[in-house]
């Protein structure tokens, strides 16, 4: 449970939101996607906001890669066949992209998701703890895909890593005993993190 969480993010701002595990940091993510609606208060969106990057369990499992595409593609208004060229070249998922997303790994819809998560262009990027997906070569070609050739969009990343935080954010606030506490400085926020 979240009480009287108040943040403002303005475009191109990376926020950091450290937090121990169950703080709530992921019930905060989904509450910005809007894939949950908070109980009270209200969620005021002025920028395009993503589902949490690499977050495959809103996939139809018995349709294809390709086909989750597509219906993707058509809810976000977004070109299909330049997404399905950028999809097929990013995932590395081969013929299996036209497979049961049912019959995939756990790995292979990761790389799906986050693949689709960067052919949707989004201004506002969440980030559900740290992205780990698939060997240290992919997940270096992720890192590049989201914070270098999307350097200008704003960002929340949650965490309970201060080294990432510090690495990717500009900004950052502590998320503990259901409040937000926001600091003006990211080594302020982390050392009130760690002394918790």
């Amino acid at each position: 449970m979240l009480d009287g969480i108040s943040l403002r993010i303005n475009p191109g701002e990376k926020w950091g939101i450290l937090g121990r595990n169950g703080a709530g940091k992921s019930t905060m993510i989904r509450l910005i996607s809007g894939a949950e609606l908070p109980t009270e208060g209200a969620v005021r969106r002025g920028m395009t906001v993503s589902w949490p990057l690499a977050f495959g369990g809103a996939f139809q499992g018995s349709l294809t890669g390709r086909d989750n595409l597509r219906f993707i593609c058509r809810v976000y208004g977004t070109d299909f066949d330049q997404a399905l060229e950028f999809v097929e070249s990013f995932a590395e998922l081969g013929t299996y992209l036209r497979e049961p997303i049912k019959t995939y790994s756990s790995g292979m819809r990761s790389r799906l998701a986050f693949a689709i998560s960067m052919a949707v262009e989004f201004e506002c990027f969440l980030i559900d703890e740290v992205i780990s997906v698939g060997d240290s070569r992919f997940h270096e070609k992720c890192e590049v895909e989201l914070f270098q050739k999307r350097a200008d969009r704003a960002m929340i990343i949650v965490s309970h890593m201060p080294h990432y935080i510090l690495h990717h954010c500009d900004h950052a606030a502590v998320l503990n005993d259901a409040r937000l506490h926001s600091f003006g400085d990211v080594q302020e926020a982390i050392r009130f993190y760690e002394a918790l």
